[in-house]
């Protein structure tokens, strides 16, 4: 008799296929992100509590304006990023949805720190853009400088392959032009050493966004 022949796999194991691998690995990426998310809210919050306290800014300091304002600012981009990385077609635009994601959630950890630090609540009662002298005529439908309407994330959040690429792109280059335009505001008008240093390194980590998005749209002829 003759030994019976062993099959190179059991029936019930199936390779795992490219397209499962890719869903596996766009799951990890989403996960990672996330968690780089949280871990940069935290270091943010942890930022924001090293910062003096000897002189505080008051309730309609600019200081506090401009923490209140941008933390609101800066939310809108954390998901217009998270929905590049997510579902973004093109590596470049989900790297730079992913990285502005992470960072500016970040900020939003250090800003409302702050506001603690300061013994001040995370919403004030001044109108939107009160601490910039030219302020309130920024404003446009409740939006400050650089926000997407409504509409416009509708139209972000329903999008697809290239389409949803380019428009990120679009959106969020006009978000940094406002982001910057109030960061000037704050430089201008901040009398916090440490509000004024956090302020100019998110400038410039705005104006190099702004290169690389720029970069990205014409590459991707938008």
């Amino acid at each position: 008799m003759t030994a019976p022949t062993m099959t190179e796999s059991a029936p019930d194991e199936i390779p795992a296929t490219a397209d499962g691998d890719r869903r596996s690995a766009r799951r990890f990426g989403v996960l990672a992100l996330a968690a780089a998310v949280v871990v940069g809210l935290l270091l943010g919050y942890a930022g924001g509590l090293l910062t003096p306290s000897l002189t505080r800014p008051g309730d309609t300091s600019a200081e506090a304006g401009f923490a209140r304002d941008m933390t609101s600012h800066h939310a809108q981009a954390v998901e217009m990023g998270l929905i590049a990385f997510q579902r973004g077609t093109d590596p470049e635009v989900r790297q730079i949805g992913g990285d502005i994601a992470s960072g500016q959630q970040g900020e939003i950890g250090t800003m409302q720190t702050w506001l603690r630090s300061w013994g001040l609540d995370p919403t004030g009662s001044a109108p939107r853009m009160a601490w910039m002298p030219d302020g309130a005529g920024l404003v446009r439908n409740g939006l400050m400088p650089g926000m997407a309407t409504p509409e416009e994330m509708a139209k972000l959040r329903a999008a697809q392959g290239r389409e949803l690429d380019v428009l990120f792109l679009r959106m969020m280059i006009n978000h940094h032009l406002g982001g910057i335009h109030m960061l000037d505001g704050i430089l201008d008008a901040g009398g916090d050493d440490d509000v004024l240093k956090v302020a100019r390194t998110m400038k410039n980590t705005q104006q190099t966004d702004l290169t690389n998005l720029q970069n990205a749209l014409k590459r991707l002829g938008g």
